[in-house]
């Protein structure tokens, strides 16, 4: 377990209700962790409450989004593990320890929520949904993509960053940049409370088709075959079927056919190149990482 050089970043956007306490209980169990609260242009008394508590505290001008001040916080911390948790009180401090038990030896852990501490029944259908989408594309077994509770080696979170976007679907894009990598990944087991501070702002249709969106993407940048071999596959059983079809109707092969038929090939060949491309790519992004 590693017990030195942490750095725990909590995104805040108007949570200084909670905050103080939550910066407390880990102060109180690690006190040689760093933390930094990134606030995201809240308009309570976030930073005070933050910077009386022991916290280091870095302050966007303006909200731009649960993403962007993980960004930040990757960016100004200095501990060799990064820790992530909500400043809403949903997190438990003490189920950091639990995390850091598998480091080294996984590149990242990741606190999986169990079915009974989904929001809505609908908001668990869709994750479960995303899950089994991300698992396809990771070819891994994912039990909570959504999950902000994590753990990650410094070196890999600033290898991705460039990755990362400014919105709440940060980590699905992280946990599915680690695995694509041929990184290791840990789940673990995780409680969560009630939150202490409003409802969330996460929409489940709206946020849902950005995590899809975000997943597309990532499977594109490092497994495009993934997506280009089933469309292929897909587009040669029409064109099968309408041959059949027109073979036993009318004994023609007819131009529909042929098209379909040669348009598989073409996304085959193009599945073939973005794979090379993808393959150039990591290749080159490992060679620059981030001494």
């Amino acid at each position: 377990m590693i017990d030195t050089g942490v750095s725990v970043i909590i995104p805040a956007h108007n949570e200084a209700q909670v905050l103080g306490k939550i910066i407390d209980e880990i102060s109180a169990l690690y006190p040689d962790f760093e933390i930094i609260v990134i606030n995201d242009g809240s308009t309570d008394n976030t930073v005070s409450v933050a910077k009386e508590a022991g916290a280091i505290v870095y302050s966007h001008p303006y909200n731009i989004g649960n993403g962007a001040a993980i960004k930040s916080g990757i960016r100004i911390a200095s501990g060799e593990i990064l820790v992530f948790m909500d400043g809403d009180g949903q997190h438990n401090p003490e189920d950091i320890v639990k995390m850091l038990e598998y480091l080294p030896d996984y590149d990242m852990v990741v606190g999986a929520r169990s079915k009974g501490n989904q929001v809505s029944l609908f908001r668990g259908f869709g994750n479960r949904v995303l899950n089994r989408l991300a698992g396809y594309v990771a070819k891994f077994s994912i039990k909570d993509l959504t999950s902000g509770f994590r753990a990650v080696k410094a070196e890999i979170a600033h290898n991705l960053l460039y990755l990362l976007p400014n919105t709440y679907s940060y980590p699905t894009t992280m946990t599915l940049g680690v695995l694509r990598s041929g990184k290791s990944l840990k789940y673990i087991p995780i409680s969560i409370n009630k939150r202490e501070n409003g409802t969330s702002d996460i929409s489940p249709f709206r946020d849902g088709i950005r995590f899809f969106m975000i997943i597309t993407k990532i499977c594109a940048l490092y497994s495009p075959f993934r997506i280009f071999l089933p469309v292929s596959f897909f587009i040669f059983l029409i064109g099968l079927s309408y041959y059949i079809y027109t073979y036993f109707t009318s004994a023609r092969f007819t131009n529909m056919s042929a098209l379909l038929f040669t348009t598989s090939i073409i996304v085959f060949l193009m599945g073939l190149i973005s794979e090379q491309i993808s393959q150039m790519r990591f290749e080159r992004s490992e060679g620059n990482r981030i001494d």
